[in-house]
């Protein structure tokens, strides 16, 4: 057996003292703590600035850093600026389709970007966009075209990028670009616009051009809205 150790008088008081403040330090801390969430939980600002007042500068220095560098990241300063036109149009897309303007913002200049770069009205690129996918990026169809503008990869590889491979027909931008070339040969190779759009959306033998009066129905539309935005 071993024999218990025996602390003097001294010790021991010291001890219950010393356990007596640290309890109360942590009940203390407990409080603290149960207050900053209910507080947080019912939007006391002056309790969330005092809890942030706690936090080190250095700690609040580098949050301010990286809130600064998201929104330099978020505003792209090489991207082209959208035209009244294309922002017009913009804005009618989002409310029309239920998408964000921020997710439509560079799909819209690739657009404008392609439109110049190809000669074509960019506005012509969103309406076969619209008819296409309605604007989601993640769209296929049963004979496998993807994205944005339906793009079918097996005949189309050679227009990706270098060392792209199948998934960045579902990169909207990626998609934009190349479907823009695939309309503008379609075009050239058919002798006219309403030709070039029946052989893009595979609607060549239809005598009634449907597929063509759809999208350009569509383009009508969206001129309208960009001269209902730049009149107001």
């Amino acid at each position: 057996m071993f024999a218990s150790p025996v602390f003097p008088p001294a010790f021991v008081q010291a001890s219950i003292k010393l356990y007596g403040i640290v309890s109360k330090f942590l009940m203390v801390a407990g409080f603290v703590f149960l207050a900053g969430l209910v507080g947080v939980q019912a939007g006391h600002a002056g309790l969330v600035e005092a809890l942030k007042a706690m936090i080190p500068a250095t700690e609040s220095a580098d949050t301010d850093e990286e809130s600064a560098a998201e929104e330099s990241a978020a505003t792209d300063p090489s991207a082209p600026a959208l035209s009244p036109r294309m922002r017009g149009a913009m804005d009618y897309v989002a409310k029309r389709y239920r998408v964000s303007t921020t997710a439509l913002e560079p799909v819209f200049q690739t657009a404008q970007a392609a439109g110049k770069e190809l000669r074509l009205d960019p506005l012509l690129i969103i309406a076969v966009i619209g008819v296409e996918s309605g604007f989601n990026p993640f769209s296929q169809s049963v004979v496998g075209a993807k994205g944005l503008m339906q793009v079918m990869p097996r005949f189309h590889m050679d227009k990706l990028p270098d060392e792209a491979d199948k998934s960045a027909f579902l990169d909207p931008v990626t998609n934009v670009q190349v479907g823009a070339r695939v309309l503008h040969e379609s075009i050239r190779r058919f002798g006219g616009l309403e030709s070039g759009l029946q052989q893009f959306g595979g609607a060549l033998n239809d005598p009634d051009r449907r597929y063509a009066s759809k999208v350009l129905a569509e383009k009508q539309r969206l001129e309208q809205a960009a001269q209902r935005s730049r009149s107001t």
